[in-house]
């Protein structure tokens, strides 16, 4: 049976999905199943049709989850993912809270005493002293940086949103070859 370009495209799509939800695979080993994958599809959807062998499979979700599985085991595991998105959020996050309460302390400054030179010491344990210079609509600010705390507590954030902890250094997961039957 002959496969058309909207079955090829159904079977890609499947495949491209498939590859999104097992992107904590080693890159080696995510290639690898996407090519088995592929190849398998297009083999059945020969054999039987491109929806059957697509309803055969069903769904990249569960194929996924299996792969996973196989990899690495049964029980929760690390997430590459969750710790790049804590790794960039968790900076954004914390440097927006910490320009707020310096914009908080620069509009109490500007309401009481009009202008001048002050000293701010910053949110205490994640931010150095700074000195705001205020000159009626000028505002200089100097200092401010993170503390060394401020990066544990980030790098602490990290590892706990992608339950680092949980990484293993290889997979005990072995190929099962023709031969092993």
């Amino acid at each position: 049976m002959t496969i058309g370009w909207f079955g090829r495209l159904r079977i890609e799509s499947l495949v491209w999905m498939l590859d999104q939800q097992i992107y904590d695979l080693p890159r080696a080993r995510r290639i690898a199943t996407r090519r088995e994958v592929r190849a398998n599809l297009l083999e059945a959807a020969s054999d039987v049709g491109t929806s059957e062998a697509l309803r055969r499979i069903g769904g990249s979700r569960r194929l996924a989850e299996q792969y996973l599985v196989a990899e690495f085991g049964d029980g929760p595991r690390h997430s590459w993912i969750g710790a790049l998105l804590a790794a960039g959020y968790t900076p954004l996050v914390l440097n927006y809270v910490l320009s707020e309460a310096t914009n908080a302390f620069t509009d109490g400054v500007r309401a009481a005493h009009g202008s001048g030179t002050f000293a701010y010491s910053g949110v205490a344990y994640l931010q150095n002293a700074q000195t705001i210079t205020v000159n009626g609509a000028e505002v200089q600010l100097s200092g401010g940086a993170w503390t060394p705390l401020a990066y544990v507590v980030w790098i602490l954030i990290v590892i706990f949103a992608g339950r680092l902890w949980r990484l293993r250094r290889r997979s005990s997961h072995v190929p099962v070859s023709a031969t092993d039957n």
